[in-house]
């Protein structure tokens, strides 16, 4: 009978056994979006580059387990992001979600998180201020640094290094145009310069007859805080109308996904200052290695020559996901905390400088003021003018003065 029953234990020891390898080796399910739909489609192709060169780097596994994933598109519209990632976590059953892309559907995405406090989301690439400032969801996570964040170092620039003191601007109206428009325009005007004009006009703008026509003759610059096809298209107008003024390019005026894209507008922006969370031919040896693996990743005609920032973004992003799965053995669920326990204290050094994340699960990073140029090859690249290291959301500002400003929006800062 003894006999008997110690048989019993052993074989219900192997299956228990059986059962746990099969659970630790069954696939991690990651949840991507990405804007694959409108004017910022480009933007979204770059972004999966980088998800996928990360996945590739780490042997598509992490914690032991296979990694799969979902991709959820998107448009760039808080909607169409809201339903894709509530697809990915109702109807897919994904571990956690990497995304989204754009500032407005990052904004939407975190009210979102907050019916699902079991699942957590790592921020892609999203850049408005206030997804991680105002009212943080405690399941979101954002390894990139904020619109305001990444426009840190060129208004001190332009009014100071270059001498530009009124300037006129055309940008996008909607969350992370403002909030990278505030990060420059609060330190030009705190260095004596004016913003005489502000023009916002809607994502997805075809025709800037109208503004191109507005705008002053009287103004030592103009400020352009546009990208993917709305860049494009203006380029093209505003040459075709004889514009010649200086240009200030926002972040996603001078990223790789306008920089490569066909046709001759984009050389108006050689010389042009601007902004970001990288700089394309920095000479540190592990952005250099970064880029080179971008580029043997793809082939040339699938690629730009250089990684934008969405595609880093999304790279870093997926690489904190992997690492934190590492270091707790791919044990997920239960509101995942180990998972976030890793990915609230982890230093995470990447290839654009190390990144840590605050008490609101936000970004502190480098930035970089940058220039662009024409290479040997005809291409067009950003170079370094000047690294600010350790930027945090409030600009280096106590949470005070920072929050006197006021949210970003039309006509914030008052200058």
């Amino acid at each position: 009978m003894l006999r008997m029953l110690m048989s019993t234990v052993a074989a219900s020891a192997v299956l228990v056994s059986g059962a746990a390898l099969a659970q630790d080796s069954d696939p991690i399910k990651i949840g991507v979006t990405a804007v694959l739909e409108g004017t910022y489609t480009v933007l979204g192709e770059d972004g999966m580059r980088g998800f996928k060169l990360a996945l590739k780097q780490h042997d598509n596994k992490a914690g032991g387990r296979p990694i799969e994933y979902v991709v959820a598109p998107t448009d760039a519209s808080p909607d169409v992001a809201v339903r894709a990632v509530r697809k990915l976590i109702e109807q897919d059953k994904v571990d956690f979600v990497i995304g989204p892309l754009s500032g407005s559907e990052g904004i939407a995405v975190r009210d979102l998180a907050k019916q699902y406090p079991d699942v957590t989301i790592i921020d892609a690439a999203s850049g408005a201020q206030e997804t991680t400032y105002v009212n943080p969801s405690e399941n979101y996570f954002r390894f990139n640094m904020d619109g305001a964040q990444w426009g840190v170092g060129l208004g001190d620039y332009v009014a100071n290094e270059k001498g530009w003191k009124y300037v006129a601007s055309v940008a996008e109206d909607y969350s992370f145009s403002h909030t990278n428009f505030l990060g420059f325009a609060k330190e030009f005007c705190d260095a004596g310069g004016e913003i005489v004009d502000r023009f916002w006009v809607p994502l997805g703008t075809k025709d800037f007859a109208s503004v191109i026509a507005a705008l002053p003759d009287d103004v030592d610059a103009i400020y352009l805080g546009l990208g993917g096809g709305d860049a494009v298209n203006f380029l093209n107008q505003y040459q075709q109308a004889g514009g010649d003024a200086n240009l200030i390019g926002g972040t996603i005026m001078v990223d790789g996904t306008v920089l490569n894209s066909k046709g001759s507008a984009k050389q108006a922006l050689i010389g042009t200052p601007a902004s970001s969370g990288q700089a394309d031919t920095w000479d540190d040896p592990k952005w250099q290695a970064y880029v080179k693996a971008y580029q043997d990743a793809y082939p040339p005609s699938e690629r730009f020559a250089s990684p934008s920032l969405l595609a880093t973004n999304y790279y870093n992003s997926t690489s904190a996901a992997l690492q934190c799965l590492d270091k707790v053995d791919g044990k997920l669920g239960g509101g995942d905390p180990e998972f976030r326990q890793c990915l609230s204290t982890l230093e995470l050094d990447a290839p654009n400088g190390p990144i840590k994340l605050d008490e609101n699960r936000q970004a502190i990073g480098t930035n970089f003021v940058i220039e662009v140029v024409e290479q040997d090859d005809g291409t067009l690249a950003t170079k370094v003018v000047k690294k600010v290291d350790g930027v945090n959301q409030t600009l280096g500002m106590s949470k005070e003065d920072f929050d006197k400003m006021g949210r970003p929006g039309r006509d914030v800062p008052d200058c």
